[in-house]
């Protein structure tokens, strides 16, 4: 009875002290979309990504019921940093549904026009807004809007104590007039958020650097789960707790917050519920991490496994270097990255998997449509017919006393060659290794893809080559031979298409430029490099995030001035997010459903070839 009514409590005081608007409440997956659209139609970043904004501590003056109610010391403020614009996961300040949707769209003007500045954010956000407005004079009447309401929101300033009054104040004045305040004062608490300016002090994520391979060679057979929507959170790094002392040692009336239990030593063997971890880690703000060479028993992440040397694929050469683009020096860096070309020795030829057969089928009749028709070469030397015309030709001279040789007198009849040449680049890298549903994995749906991929191109007799790659950082780039230009199609080959298995990351810069050099020397008019890939790029180094996707954006670039079409396959359900920016609007597709992706793949290559 005592919990029901502490419940009850509880409910009641935090609906007397919310201050936000939950039937007018916008969600940022309902306008994420078009938001994306406007922010880079306005000019902003191209790079970055729309992603949710994290509520972070701000310590403003609060009432009487806000304290007892325990609630607004967090707020959810816009910002943008290298990688990512984020934006609230929701708004809900103003009685208005129409209102909290245009304020997503003026925050994303604001971050549009930012530019890194060493000014203080109260000047900072003050030439944002005056140059948003001045840059896109079409959302002056919808920034007076957001502005009067928001003022009516702000506290009165002969309501607060002097130091405070003098604050809203300039900020009142700032927000009418940006530009006509240059400095604020300080004082204890902080002014009332301002949300129609960006975070004045966003959260600085801590990059967990990679440890040695030796570190993390323990079995990893506990559970795990990648944690969806936590966002960005500080961290910092501490010592590894003593080994064995778990919570028995801990005196419990210590315990008193959420950041002070976080610290306390739990052994690595105790059982964890993924719930329990996940709602922990959204409640937290600063996570500390550690590492140690034991297994947990549940984690919210994967763990890299490598295979053993002996089951890996031959090397078969030393390998090559090729450059890397670094987006913040803005140079190509030589010599970064080193391929090395691997081939499965241990693939023995199979027949077309039974699975496959039917629509292999169905698909190669289909692309008869795409198939150069077959045709007579005439004075042929050698054929399979004498070619009439060419021996009434050779009649005839010989009866008129002309000396022609009767060395072109047979016809053949041949397919015609199509003037194109394609290059399937896979990504193998260890997110394949996921389950798309309780019978089939990404690398299942992959090797399918290959199998039907190859058996259409072959029956139209194009000229392709496919290879898979994964990467474990810049040295080395692993790209896995499963077919030269120079092969025919055979059932060894499907026996390294079937042997394929997830590898490590994705460094897809260095992959597509290793496929642009192999396919650039292809003798054809039209040569297209398709790239199948699970997720964006990634890998273990500095790759991972934004400096990954703008490498990619330049080898794609590259590729294209050197005369190829690349186009990117992929079933990622976040692609929209980064695609655009990497191959362009029309130059990538999305299997939403990845079961799908054997049979449209080929159909995709007949469209892209037609």
């Amino acid at each position: 009875m005592e919990e029901h009514v502490g419940q009850l409590w509880h409910k009641f005081i935090t609906r007397l002290a919310d201050t936000e608007y939950p039937e007018a409440r916008v969600p940022l997956s309902e306008v994420q979309k078009v938001i994306t659209i406007f922010f880079r139609a306005l000019g902003g970043d191209g790079g970055l990504q729309i992603e949710t904004a994290d509520q972070t501590v701000y310590r403003t003056r609060r009432n009487l019921l806000q304290r007892i109610a325990g609630n607004h010391n967090k707020v959810a403020l816009a910002w943008r940093d290298d990688h990512s614009l984020r934006l609230p996961a929701s708004l809900a300040c103003f009685p208005d549904k129409a209102l909290n949707r245009d304020l997503y769209f003026w925050l994303a003007a604001l971050a549009a026009v930012d530019e890194p500045s060493t000014d203080s954010w109260f000047i900072h956000n003050q030439t944002m807004t005056a140059k948003a407005l001045s840059a896109f004079p079409g959302l002056q009447l919808r920034y007076q809007r957001l502005l009067d309401a928001h003022l009516q929101q702000r506290p009165a300033a002969n309501e607060l104590p002097t130091e405070e009054a003098t604050i809203e104040l300039a900020l009142r004045q700032a927000l009418q007039v940006p530009g006509s305040i240059q400095h604020l004062p300080v004082t204890t608490y902080a002014p009332y958020p301002v949300h129609l300016w960006l975070h004045p002090d966003p959260p600085r994520p801590y990059t967990v650097p990679a440890g040695n391979d030796e570190e993390n060679n323990d079995d990893r057979s506990g559970k795990s789960r990648v944690a969806e929507d936590i966002g960005r959170r500080q961290a910092e790094r501490v010592e590894s707790p003593e080994d064995g002392r778990g919570l028995v040692t801990i005196r419990m009336e210590n315990i008193f917050s959420w950041g002070e239990f976080i610290k306390v030593d739990r052994d690595s063997d105790d059982e964890e519920d993924l719930d329990t971890a996940e709602s922990v880690a959204q409640d937290l703000d600063i996570i500390s991490v550690t590492r140690n060479q034991k297994a947990a028993k549940a984690r919210l992440k994967f763990d890299l496994d490598l295979p053993s040397e002996q089951e890996d694929d031959r090397v078969l050469d030393s390998g090559i270097l090729l450059p890397e683009w670094d987006w913040k020096k803005q140079s190509l860096l030589p010599d970064r990255c080193r391929i090395i070309s691997m081939l499965a020795d241990d693939a023995d030829p199979v027949p077309l998997p039974a699975h496959l057969k039917r629509m292999a089928k169905r698909l190669q009749n289909q692309f008869q449509a795409v198939a150069p028709a077959r045709k007579w070469h005439r004075a042929q030397a050698d054929g399979q017919e004498v070619d009439l015309d060419a021996y009434l030709q050779y009649a005839a001279d010989r009866r008129t006393g002309h000396g022609m040789g009767a060395d072109k007198l047979y016809q053949e009849l041949r397919s015609g060659n199509r003037d194109l040449a394609c290059l399937l680049l896979a990504d193998l890298s260890l997110s394949t290794d996921t389950w798309v549903d309780d019978h089939h994995r990404v690398i299942d749906i992959i090797r399918d893809s290959l199998f039907l991929f190859a058996e259409c191109l072959h029956a139209t007799g194009d000229r392709f080559g496919m290879y898979g790659f994964s990467s474990r950082k810049r040295d080395p780039v692993r790209v896995h031979t499963l077919k030269t230009f120079d092969e025919n199609y055979h059932a060894g080959i499907r026996g390294r298409i079937n042997a394929i298995k997830p590898g490590y990351y994705t460094r897809l810069g260095a992959g597509i430029r290793h496929a642009t050099e192999l396919l650039k020397i292809q003798p054809a008019g039209h040569r297209l490099l398709l790239i199948l890939t699970d997720g964006k790029p990634n890998d273990l180094d500095q790759y991972e995030g934004r400096y990954g996707i703008e490498d990619t954006r330049h080898a794609v670039h590259a590729a294209r001035q050197q005369g190829l079409q690349p186009f990117c396959v992929t079933i990622d359900e976040k692609a929209n997010d980064y695609l655009p920016h990497l191959f362009g609007t029309n130059g990538y597709a999305l299997i939403r459903n990845a079961a799908e992706l054997p049979k449209s793949l080929p159909l995709l290559y007949a469209k892209l070839t037609s």
